[in-house]
């Protein structure tokens, strides 16, 4: 934690956490806000699945230009068009009237995102020192967690209490806080500007490719992402359909994961830099998330173990006083998605340092990270719409249980095939 805290100095790391707490609320409260919709416009499974996809689909498009752009670009001025455009999706998100009008929203959503993860991994790889780059993205994820979590609980608050106009208004003014800190505190091209003849380029990336270890978890993604996004898509739309959860419950049960991985994530990045081995962490947090998925079906057994909760809320803020409803699955529920938690927190700094490692070898760290999100994109596209297909036809636990499946098959396909890997000699200068 105190290493985490040092980080937290950093006047540029502030800034750029402005950009990860303003991407991560977003994407936790409008999760929330697509479980309403789904209620509302008594959608199925297949096209709940759509609103993951449709948040995907862009990315992967997109992604390998975009990193190529960045790598030769101005960083800087990518991250202000990125909180820009996510400024604008939350204004087209309150006005939205039907299923069509969401997808559509998904889809804009989904290029502001991609736009402020990307830029935002690659700055923090740069001007992070190079035996410091575990720490700095482990705490960098760390407070894209705890914004997660934050809009977990007061979007969540806000969605139950008032409405969307409200919830949506409270993203865009936080997305525009950010975008002055960027704007005043970060420097000017903070990562750099490499060749446009060899940075993130069909030769580079073919470069990157060639690596053994980058081969193993490119395919590890792939699995991981099917069954990951069938989790994030899913778990609050299924508590809302299936339980008839608040939109406050929803949220806090998605807080519980959210607060696991905050508190954990930095002090892993450390422990990962000084301990090595971490296709080791990858692999344990991989096979742990596989374990959080299983659990989730048990919800619909929950009432065997676990009460019925009511909290009596006061008044709040103009709203009346009320009571608030924790049926049996919450708990279940809850209790899976911390253990998601705990995973993420075991996986994500060790992988996202070694696609930074990979990608320096050739002076392409967002072709690195490009290659890391086209990955997770391809099975981001294709997993909860699929998942949703299997569920309409199956049901809820063979849905979880095949998620579950591919991301241990994946884990299993990645020890083997980084078992091969051997570190590549890094270019001598001046080639």
């Amino acid at each position: 934690m105190a290493s985490s805290l040092r980080v937290l100095k950093d006047p540029e790391f502030v800034a750029m956490s402005g950009t990860a707490f303003a991407r991560a609320q977003a994407y936790s409260t409008v999760a929330i806000a697509l479980a309403l919709y789904a209620d509302i416009f008594n959608t199925t499974s297949t096209v709940e699945g759509l609103f993951g996809t449709a948040f995907a689909v862009v990315q992967l498009l997109i992604v390998l230009p975009l990193g190529r752009m960045i790598d030769t670009g101005n960083a800087k001025r990518w991250l202000l068009a990125g909180l820009g455009l996510n400024a604008l999706v939350f204004v087209g998100y309150a006005m939205v009237s039907n299923v069509e009008g969401v997808i559509a929203m998904r889809i804009f959503q989904g290029i502001g995102a991609s736009v402020l993860w990307l830029t935002g991994s690659t700055v923090i790889g740069e001007i992070a020192g190079e035996s410091e780059q575990g720490l700095w993205l482990g705490t960098y994820n760390q407070v894209g967690a705890f914004s997660s979590l934050f809009g977990d609980l007061v979007g969540g608050a806000l969605l139950a209490l008032y409405d969307f106009y409200v919830a949506y208004a409270v993203l865009a003014l936080v997305t525009l806080g950010a975008g002055v800190l960027v704007l005043f505190v970060l420097r000017d091209d903070p990562g750099g500007q490499a060749d446009p003849e060899e940075a993130t380029g069909l030769e580079t990336l073919g470069s990157l490719l060639s690596l053994s270890s980058i081969r193993a978890l490119v395919t590890f993604r792939l699995g991981l992402s099917f069954g990951k996004m069938a989790v994030i898509t899913f778990l609050p739309i299924y508590a809302r359909t299936a339980f008839g959860m608040n939109p406050f419950v929803v949220g806090g049960l998605l807080a519980g994961g959210k607060l696991t991985k905050a508190l954990t994530q930095g002090y892993v990045g450390d422990l990962t830099d000084r301990l090595g081995g971490k296709h080791r962490f990858i692999a344990l947090g991989a096979l742990l998330y596989a374990l959080g998925a299983l659990c989730i079906p048990f919800a619909e057994r929950a009432a065997v173990v676990f009460p019925e909760v009511t909290i009596q809320l006061p008044a709040v803020a103009g709203a009346p006083a009320s009571a608030l409803l924790l049926p049996p699955a919450f708990f279940v529920l809850a209790g899976a998605y911390m253990i998601c938690g705990v995973a993420d927190s075991i996986r994500l700094p060790a992988s996202m340092a070694l696609f930074v490692e990979e990608g320096e070898q050739f002076d392409a760290v967002a072709g690195s990270m490009s290659l890391r999100s086209v990955s997770w994109k391809v099975g981001q596209v294709i997993g909860p719409v699929t998942v949703g297909v299997i569920w309409d036809a199956t049901d809820v636990t063979t849905a979880f249980a095949i998620a579950a499946a591919l991301i241990t098959g994946a884990t299993g396909l990645f020890l083997f095939m980084y078992s091969d890997a051997r570190p590549a000699p890094r270019p001598a200068p001046g080639d």
